[in-house]
């Protein structure tokens, strides 16, 4: 039984001794953070913003839920202009902290950084969140109608875009038409003078397969041309000969009656 006792007794120191041992870890720990968080506001008062940013992340590897640390650490690099990086920070503070008042500040801040990403829905979110914390802070409040107009800015470019692209749809469609109306034109016109090409060799091809034995027919067929009339020189020689013919004519027959034999008669034309 004493021994049991002794076991137990032993057993106690041990684990008080662990449990001792772990707070004083804690207690070092969360003292290591807060040095770390007071030398990263002095480097950030000093515009140091980079080191300020390591400063932070250590008293964050001390105590990762100082939610301190976390916000500083985001306002560092917001100064960095590393707004990304700036805004898991803030979530972080907005989340672990126990006050509404740090909540809304993280949640301005996150408003401010999607600002600067040209994230306005996301940055109106935020605001409105800021505000549900802290609803009389009148900074917060402007910031939210900034960065509503801004969204409001935003729908109607997206909207004039997309009416703009329709339009260009519309022209490129027309022009389109317009250039299958063209073609169907040019292919018609096209069609027509070949067409009438082909008509023109057409008779061609019946001129050459003409039989030039029909046209000869056609020809002999034709009535030939007449004689034309004396002139006045052939009429003059005409009735010159006529006059020798008819004395010729008197003298066989005087002859004839005299002689008693018939005389031949030549003819002088």
């Amino acid at each position: 039984m004493k021994k049991i006792q002794y076991l137990l007794i032993i057993f106690l120191m041990l684990f008080s001794s662990k449990e001792i041992l772990a707070q004083k870890d804690s207690i070092a720990l969360q003292r290591e953070a807060r040095k770390m968080l007071r030398q990263g506001n002095e480097l950030y008062q000093k515009q140091q913003f980079t080191d300020a940013s390591v400063a932070y992340q250590k008293a964050l590897g001390s105590n990762s839920n100082y939610d301190k640390a976390a916000y500083n650490l985001g306002n560092a690099l917001y100064q960095n202009k590393n707004y990304k990086e700036a805004i898991p920070q803030y979530e972080l503070t907005a989340k672990t902290a126990t006050d509404k008042f740090t909540k809304a500040e993280a949640y301005h801040n996150i408003g401010n950084a999607m600002m600067e990403s040209k994230q306005y829905q996301p940055a109106v979110d935020a605001y409105k969140n800021a505000l549900r914390n802290n609803p009389n802070d009148d900074e917060t409040r402007y910031n939210l109608a900034v960065a509503q107009k801004m969204v409001d800015k935003e729908n109607q470019q997206n909207k004039d875009d997309k009416n703009k692209d329709k339009k260009d749809n519309k022209d490129k469609k027309d022009d389109k038409d317009k250039g299958k109306d063209k073609d169907k034109k040019d292919g018609e016109d096209k069609d027509k003078k070949d067409n009438k090409d082909k008509d023109g060799e057409g008779d061609k091809d019946k001129d050459k397969n003409k039989d030039p034995k029909k046209d000869d027919k056609k020809d002999k067929q034709k009535p030939k041309p007449q004689q034309g009339k004396m002139t006045p020189q052939q009429i003059k020689q005409l009735l010159e000969s006529l006059n020798n013919e008819e004395k010729k004519t008197q003298k066989k027959m005087n002859a004839k009656k005299a002689k008693g034999k018939k005389v031949k008669q030549e003819k002088d034309w």
